[in-house]
C-alpha cells in the first residue's frame, strides 16, 4: 500500500487522502463515543441516558479493558480490550451534564511512551495515526525520554518528506564512511546502506 501511495501524484495523494478521512470519520461517527488524545493520556466522553446519575452506572477501568454500563441494563454501553496498557490507578471518570468523561492516562514504557492509539478499543475502527497533527505544546513541557524521542520522529518525518536519510540511516552511512577511511585497500563500489 505504501509503495502505491509513494507512486501517486499529488493530486492523487490529496484525493486519496480526503477520502480515507471521510471514511475515517464515518466509522468514528458510528461509535457510542468520541475521543482525543495527546502523548500521555486518552480522552474518552458517553453521552448517557437522560437522567444517569454516577450511582446508576458500573464503569470499570482496567489496565487492559474498558467498560461503562448502565446498572440493571442487559447490554454495556461500551465494553472491550484497550489498545494499549494504562496506569489504572491514575485513570479517572467523571459525569458533567449527562456526559461520561474517561480520563485514560498511557502507561509510560519504551514500546509505549509517546504513540499514538489507533482506536480505544481494538474492535472498534482504526485511524490513521500518521495523519495525527499534536496540538501545539511545548517540547519543554516533556519529560527527558519523551522529548527525545519526539524530536527524532519530527526530524525523521521532516527528512523522509524531502527525501534525504532519517537518523538511523544517517548513522549506518557515517559508519560505512569511517569503515570505508580506516580501509582505503577494500572495494566499496557496491557498498549498500539498508
Amino acid at each position: 500500500m505504501a509503495d502505491k501511495y509513494d507512486n501517486m501524484s499529488m493530486e492523487e495523494r490529496a484525493e486519496f487522502d480526503k477520502q480515507a478521512k471521510q471514511k475515517e470519520e464515518e466509522e468514528q461517527a458510528t461509535l457510542p463515543y468520541k475521543w482525543n488524545q495527546d502523548l500521555t493520556s486518552v480522552s474518552v466522553t458517553v453521552p448517557l441516558p437522560a437522567g444517569t446519575r454516577a450511582k446508576n452506572l458500573n464503569v470499570e477501568i482496567k489496565k487492559t479493558k474498558l467498560k461503562v454500563q448502565v446498572k440493571g441494563s442487559d447490554k454495556p454501553i461500551l465494553e472491550g480490550t484497550l489498545f494499549s496498557d494504562i496506569k489504572e490507578e491514575d485513570s479517572t471518570w467523571s459525569i458533567d451534564d449527562g456526559i461520561l468523561s474517561i480520563e485514560l492516562e498511557k502507561l509510560s514504557g519504551r514500546t509505549t511512551m509517546g504513540a499514538w492509539w489507533p482506536h480505544v478499543l481494538t474492535h472498534h475502527p482504526k485511524i490513521d495515526t500518521t495523519k495525527i497533527t499534536p496540538s501545539n505544546s511545548k517540547l519543554s513541557d516533556l519529560d527527558g525520554e519523551t522529548r527525545g524521542m519526539v524530536e527524532k520522529m519530527m526530524f525523521d518525518n521532516q527528512q523522509k518528506q524531502m527525501g534525504k536519510p532519517t537518523s538511523d540511516e544517517r548513522k549506518k552511512i557515517e559508519t560505512l564512511e569511517k569503515f570505508k577511511a580506516s580501509h582505503p585497500e577494500m572495494d566499496f563500489s557496491n557498498a549498500k546502506v539498508n
